[in-house]
């Protein structure tokens, strides 16, 4: 097993932990798809995806359809995605993924956390290269022969293939994402959900009473309205 094996099984996924924070997140990924592509799933492949996320997180279809609808209003503004980069205590690097209607109060508001946590905002560039950005997808596993799978999918940029429960996670760079969506839709692979991690190349030990510390930290960006995802390096 890889990386990104051991990535999914240490990480606490938080994201979708609230639905009703769920349901907002994907309300944004649907505006943002719709904006960038169209209405229409069946031509705007990162639509089809957010849709089929929605249904994950068993997002009613009714939502689903409004959401859209609500995104095809050429009134309506779009988000901005914002990344921003800092170190918690201890040197841990920190990642936060956002989808933002308003920028002066999003930056504001994650300065803020990483100053009352003892952590600091860094510039741009300063932690991401510390992680690899990856794309994933979640298939149903029907008796499905990993190994001829993962030769199949690797000329489409798949670089790890492995089962998770009863189902099938496979990884690549974040720019296969589409690449490797197309190869699963043309094999008739039923799509569960997909997404992008941002995988550390290496992990940070931290004594016990900073871990405190830094968990606040994430927990309190986690929380905020803006925030779509938070990535970190401690072990």
């Amino acid at each position: 097993m890889g990386r990104a094996f051991e990535f999914r099984k240490a990480r606490k996924m938080k994201r979708w932990s609230a639905m009703s924070k769920a349901f907002t997140r994907i309300g944004k990924d649907i505006v943002i798809a719709v904006k960038e592509g169209g209405p229409d799933p069946n031509s705007n492949s990162k639509l089809r995806a957010v849709i089929q996320n929605a249904k994950t997180v068993n997002m009613p279809k009714d939502n689903i359809e409004r959401a859209i609808k609500r995104a095809s209003d050429k009134s309506l503004g779009s988000y901005k995605e914002i990344l921003f980069e800092g170190y918690a205590p201890s040197g841990v690097a920190v990642l936060v993924e956002t989808a933002t209607d308003n920028n002066t109060r999003t930056v504001a508001n994650i300065r803020s956390y990483f100053n009352k946590h003892n952590g600091n905002l860094g510039t741009s560039g300063s932690v991401a290269f510390m992680f690899d950005h990856t794309c994933n997808f979640k298939i149903k596993n029907n008796n499905i022969d990993l190994e001829n799978l993962e030769l199949y999918l690797i000329d489409f940029g798949v670089e790890e293939v492995f089962k998770e429960e009863d189902d099938i996670l496979i990884y690549g760079p974040f720019d296969s994402f589409g690449e490797i969506q197309k190869a699963l839709e043309s094999m008739d692979k039923e799509i569960i959900s997909s997404g992008f991690d941002r995988i550390p190349k290496t992990l940070k030990k931290v004594a016990e009473e900073e871990k405190i510390e830094i968990e606040k930290l994430l927990e309190k960006i986690e929380n905020d309205d803006d925030v779509q995802n938070v990535f970190h390096n401690m072990n």
